[in-house]
Formats: structure tokens, sequence, C-alpha cells
């Protein structure tokens, strides 16, 4: 039997209460329905394969864009913001391109940890308080957060589809909690991105077809953390020294001089994962990968995926300095990693010493991939002097 419903001032002021005293910055009500037009949004994005080799999204595509198909229980929806603005400009980091870059939601522990404890934290006293039913959901549930967030008035979907705060810019990880309760909704944020197009022109690599459009297959941070393979020739250069990620879209937006600088400790970056130097990270064998990203979201791209971005990185960077760790690594078990190597060493040695490296390890390799790696990279550097 469903409980008697709480007095509507009273619930909302105590999930409030609750969710700041959790650390959550912004909080807000919407419904289940609230977002009619995100499910033909979403349709058109997987139609039109935009979401690359994320079958997942196939997959969970009827749940994710019908919050009630997850949950038919479901009255309201609590969506929760926790403010994670980096100390400084993240950009400056592209300028030294011995450094790597990492985006700024990944420079310390794995939020979909800390958020989800919080959350259930949350939900746990509502439940207590109330006998409410709840459900708590982040990120890599199948939760259209955005334009939840946005019904809510947490803010708005900006051109680059991610939400844009008045109070906190761009920099919001988001959370939800599902519930019985039945909550007064609030009111949706407008649109304040007018005329502005600063996040569509920065894409490194055009990612945006149109505004309020992304085709995921170009973007930067699903080449370095979703897709498996090779990164495509044509992304390569353009991705400079981007690692993990990319942040150009999100620091660029004007809203963001609102933002304040993360306030706890494990959203804040570590001083490590800052600016770390790529000859370090070149040499990161499996047991050291492990170590220094345990807690850490890199750590569920694997090493191998992670050595290919930094290789790329290493290509970009026209350091020298790093053939040595390249060459070694054209030796890796992983074909991921010699293949990214072998573009890596063409566009950092010279031709004729690249020229007589592939005499010595082209007719070794065994793996067709990076064979062809081998083949385009000699193509490109043309005829040694």
């Amino acid at each position: 039997m469903r409980p008697a419903p709480a007095e509507p001032q009273r619930l909302r002021a105590f999930i409030e209460q609750e969710a700041r005293a959790a650390g959550f910055d912004a909080v807000a009500f919407t419904t289940p329905d609230a977002a009619p037009a995100a499910p033909a949004r979403l349709a058109q994005f997987l139609n039109e394969g935009r979401h690359g080799t994320m079958r997942w999204m196939e997959e969970t595509a009827m749940r994710r864009a019908h919050p009630r198909a997850l949950w038919p229980e479901v009255r309201s929806v609590i969506m929760l913001g926790m403010n994670y603005g980096p100390e400084g400009d993240p950009l400056s980091i592209l300028r030294q391109k011995d450094k790597a870059a990492i985006s700024v939601y990944a420079r310390n522990r794995d939020y979909h940890d800390l958020i989800k404890g919080k959350l259930k934290l949350v939900a746990g006293k509502l439940a207590a308080r109330f006998g409410a039913e709840v459900k708590v959901f982040v990120d890599t549930a199948p939760v259209m957060e955005k334009p939840l967030a946005a019904a809510a008035g947490l803010g708005w979907q900006g051109k680059h589809t991610n939400l844009v705060s008045r109070e906190f810019g761009a920099w919001l990880f988001l959370g939800s909690i599902f519930t019985t309760a039945e909550i007064a909704p609030d009111a949706p944020e407008a649109d304040h991105c007018g005329s502005c197009r600063a996040c569509l022109d920065v894409c490194p690599t055009d990612a945006f077809p149109a505004p309020y459009q992304l085709d995921a297959r170009r973007c930067i941070s699903y080449l370095t953390i979703e897709h498996k393979g090779p990164i495509p020739h044509e992304f390569r250069q353009r991705m400079g020294n981007r690692i993990y990620g990319c942040d150009d879209c999100l620091a660029v937006c004007p809203w963001n001089k609102f933002a304040r600088e993360a306030s706890e400790a494990k959203l804040r970056a570590r001083e490590d994962l800052k600016a770390p130097a790529l000859v370090d990270l070149l040499e990161l064998d499996d047991p050291a990968f492990r170590a220094l990203f345990s807690g850490s979201p890199i750590k569920r791209v694997g090493r191998g995926r992670f050595i290919r971005n930094v290789l790329i990185a290493a290509g970009n960077s026209g350091d020298e300095r790093l053939v040595g760790e390249s060459e070694r690594l054209a030796g890796d078990a992983s074909p991921l990693v010699r293949g990214a190597a072998v573009w890596a060493l063409s566009r950092l040695m010279k031709p004729r010493a690249f020229a007589v490296l592939a005499a010595r390890l082209q007719p070794g390799e065994s793996d067709p991939d990076v064979r062809a790696e081998w083949d385009q990279a000699l193509a490109s550097v043309g005829e040694p002097a």
C-alpha cells in the first residue's frame, strides 16, 4: 500500500536540505515524461549512426527514451548536480605539447562512484522519512539525464548538447533519484545560448553537424574513450595532446564566468594528472597503469587504448626525445599499441631513419592492421633523402 503523501513543501525542503548536506550544489524536480522531444532526438541520433560503436545505446534505447519503461512506478524525478569546476583554464595544457591533456572530469577519482554514493545517501533518507520507493541513477544507467535536468530547471542543453547552468557554467556532474513520491515539478530553464557558437567553432574535429547535434564518431571524447580500434587517420593530428576526453567545447562557454572552482577535494585535480609528461605515460606497463589510475575513470579504458592515445599525442608533439619509448612500443604485445607507435615514429623520425626502422621491424609484423600502418606511414614520409 502506498504511504500517504507528505506535505509538499516539507518534502521538498527535506530533499533539498539532505542534498546540500551530501555535497550537491544543485537540486530540482521534474516528472518522468517532462522531456517529450528527447525520444525523437535520440532516435535520429541512433538512426544516423552517430553513436558509432556504442551499441549499448541501441540496446537500451527504449528505456533511455522513456523513463517509465525503466521503472513504471516512478512518479517524480529528482535531478541533482555537483560542481566540478576546474581551477584555471583547462585548455592551457594544449600549448604544452610534451604534456598530456586529460579531461577535467577524469583528473581525480571516478565520479560515478562518488555521485552514486551520495545519491544513495539522499535517497535512503527520503525513503526512511517518507516511505517512498526510490531508485538512483548516474550516467552509466539508461537515463537521459541532460534533457531531464533541463526540464527540471538545472540548466539548458547548449549547442554542444551538454548541460549549461547559469550558476555553474558547463561544469556539473549529474545524477538522478527516481521516486514514487509525488513532488511538484520545477519550471524548465530557458535556452540562453543566443547567437553564440563558441562551442561549435572551437571543436577540433568538427563533431557538431549543426547546433544542438553531435556526431560522436568525430568527437575526441568518444575516440579516446569509447572507440576500441585504431584512431582514424583524419583525426590524429587534430587530437593534439588530448589523451583522454576533450574539454574544448565546455571550456569556451561564456557562462563559465559564473562557475566557481569545485569545493570538494575529491573533485579537484590530482597534482600528478594536471599535466603529466608524455614520456612518463609511455613507460606504463599494465601493472603500473592500473596502479596510477586506481579509482580513476581512466582505468576503465585499459592500458592498450590509453597508450594508443598517448602515442598519438607523442606523434603530434614534435619531441624527438619520445622516439626511444615509441620505438620500444612498436614491439608491444598489443597490436593497437604497435600500430599507434608506427604512426608516432613516422612523425618523430627523419624519413631515412624511419625507413631503416621499418625495414627491420615490418617483416616480422604478423598483424594486418599494423602492417597497413607501416605501409601508410612509409608512403606518407616519402622516399628518404
